[in-house]
């Protein structure tokens, strides 16, 4: 198996297809959580429809597209990382995270996406990496900033979910600002 540590206890792994039902059972128990802001964690209620929206990753990883990662940590789930953009020709992607409450404040986050970011412009030559956040998630705006993300705007309304056209602040660094 392919794995990254992150920490002495902790490390990235490949969310794949076949560990659906322990993706299924951290969603459930960190349901409220995650809703708050990740629509997909609303709508994947049962095994079968989260296999399903791992497998798009498996098929999007096959054409050089998104990738989607998990955080162990001392072998249990507690958050993940993906690529919700990847595009090569245009050498620009987007990084998208979530994490259990009782696994913040420890860095996991920051440490994951800093080598989702350092893999897509090292090894894969992208340009532009981007990090989109609702306005008023203020722990992922937190990160954007730690990771060394600008602020380029704010798309007005553009994210409709649960009832509310919510504004998105658009963060991103540039291959030039990787350390």
């Amino acid at each position: 198996m392919l794995s990254y540590p992150l920490t002495e206890t902790a490390e990235l792994r490949a969310l794949e297809p076949w560990r659906a039902e322990e993706f299924a059972a951290f969603i459930a128990g960190n349901r409220e959580h995650l809703a708050q802001w990740l629509p997909w964690a609303a709508r994947l209620t049962d095994v079968e429809m989260t296999r399903a929206w791992l497998q798009r990753y498996a098929e999007d990883l096959a054409a050089d597209g998104g990738r989607i990662y998990g955080i162990w940590q001392d072998d249990v789930m507690v958050g993940g990382t993906l690529y919700r953009v990847f595009e090569p020709r245009f050498q620009a992607c987007e990084i998208g995270v979530w994490l259990a409450p009782q696994a913040q404040g420890q860095g996991l986050i920051t440490k994951a996406a800093q080598r989702m970011i350092d893999w897509a412009v090292r090894e894969r030559g992208m340009n532009r990496v981007e990090w989109r956040v609702a306005n008023g998630n203020d722990r992922s705006i937190a990160v954007a900033k730690r990771l060394g993300m600008r602020l380029d705007g704010v798309l007005r309304e553009a994210f409709p979910y649960n009832g509310i056209n919510h504004d998105i602040q658009v963060w991103s660094i540039l291959a030039s600002e990787v350390s």
